[in-house]
């Protein structure tokens, strides 16, 4: 496919999210019907996507749109302006490309770029409370916000070291380098699209998984014998951290919903762990440890999830607030006296964090041992993590 036929790809890939299909789903479809595109088509085309989903806010203000008047070739004009990409040449109508630029269109594309750009790709309602959250830090987290995110992995610790790693994924055309975050924690730097064949992935070697999400399971204190709970496993992820950093621990996991966990047995059995799978509304306990990785609106994943912020409102996150006391309290209660509770969000917003953390410590009064908000200016996902203490 020509750049041409790439853009005019995304422009119809967009109008159909833009009725609210998710994007991913578009894009396996398109996949799907249309067999001439090649992996590197493929792979361009999501590119595009992606790229406009972080930056629409303010894509549309330079493709011409309004908020709510949105459509595939204008945002797609955004991007060649912001990208300096050839918008007259791209926009030709010949072939496959997209139609020939109006006059008007023509006018904007070759208009200086305006400024201060980066606050529009946050919804207009949550920008005061990240502001607030972020404080003097707000405009540089809102830049990196527009970029994508690195590719992450964490080192099985349990099957080699970091050093070990990095020669086995290096050996497969996959370069690393280490990450300050954590020391399981890898950024590649090549190769990334090679991750899911190699292996030292197959192996259990690594797992892909967020520097900041590793840091937030390194800071908790874990021993031979413990009684672990994952209480919103999902698919597992930090259940297996958590198993890999102490083998000698006793991981369980649980969700509410068991198909969130289907994956689970065979990344155990991948990675070389142990865990014992608790039915949905049947955790088990007490437990030395709980570990809540807690249902949130995402907003320090959403350079990987960008669809999510755009869809977020504020009774959506009202109510994930409300979730997450609910859970908190189950949680607390399968806590041994002396044990911990440890609340993680992937959540930049003080909603989910700080006041969460007010609210516990006004509910059940248990000492706050860690207290600890990661953005993106670390280099990884916006996390938050809390770790109080059930007196014994």
């Amino acid at each position: 496919m020509t750049p041409a036929a790439r853009i005019a790809a995304a422009i119809e890939i967009l109008d159909l999210s833009l009725t609210g299909a998710p994007a991913e789903q578009v894009l396996t479809t398109w996949a799907r019907t249309h067999r001439f595109a090649g992996s590197g088509d493929r792979a361009a085309i999501r590119d595009h996507v992606y790229d406009v989903l972080r930056c629409r806010g303010s894509y549309a203000v330079l493709g011409g749109l309004e908020e709510g008047a949105l459509t595939g070739r204008g945002l797609m004009l955004g991007l060649c302006r912001a990208q300096a990409l050839p918008a007259e040449a791209l926009f030709s109508g010949e072939g496959f490309a997209p139609a020939a630029l109006s006059d008007a269109e023509r006018a904007m594309v070759t208009a200086p770029l305006p400024e201060d750009l980066d606050q529009l790709d946050w919804p207009a309602w949550l920008r005061p409370k990240l502001a607030q959250a972020l404080g003097s830090d707000f405009a540089a987290v809102s830049a990196l916000m527009r970029t994508r995110a690195p590719v992450f992995l964490r080192v099985n610790l349990a099957k080699t070291t970091r050093p070990g790693a990095q020669a086995a994924l290096a050996g497969e055309g996959i370069e690393t380098q280490a990450h300050p975050l954590a020391d399981t924690a890898l950024e590649v730097t090549a190769g990334a699209r090679k991750l899911a064949a190699s292996k030292a992935f197959a192996a259990g070697l690594v797992e892909l998984q967020d520097a900041a999400s590793q840091a937030m399971i390194g800071m908790l204190d874990l021993h031979p014998g413990m009684r672990v709970l994952d209480y919103c496993a999902g698919g597992g992820g930090k259940a297996l951290a958590l198993a890999a950093r102490e083998p000698g621990a006793r991981v369980a996991v649980h969700d509410i919903d068991a198909s969130r966990m289907r994956d689970i047995p065979a990344r155990a059995a991948r990675a070389g762990a142990r865990l014992q799978i608790c039915p949905p509304g049947q955790p088990g306990g007490p437990y030395d440890l709980v570990l809540v990785d807690a249902p949130c609106s995402g907003a320090g994943t959403w350079r990987r999830t960008p669809e999510a912020k755009w869809r977020l409102t504020p009774e959506a996150l009202a109510a994930l607030v409300e979730t997450q006391r609910a859970i908190m309290r189950q949680a607390a209660d399968l806590v041994l006296p002396g044990g911990v509770l440890a609340y993680f969000t992937c959540s930049l917003l003080e909603d989910e964090n700080i006041r969460q953390t007010d609210w516990f410590e006004a509910t059940y009064g248990w000492p706050v041992e860690t207290c600890l908000q990661l953005t993106p200016m670390q280099g990884a996902d916006g996390f938050f993590g809390l770790v109080v203490r059930r007196p014994a």
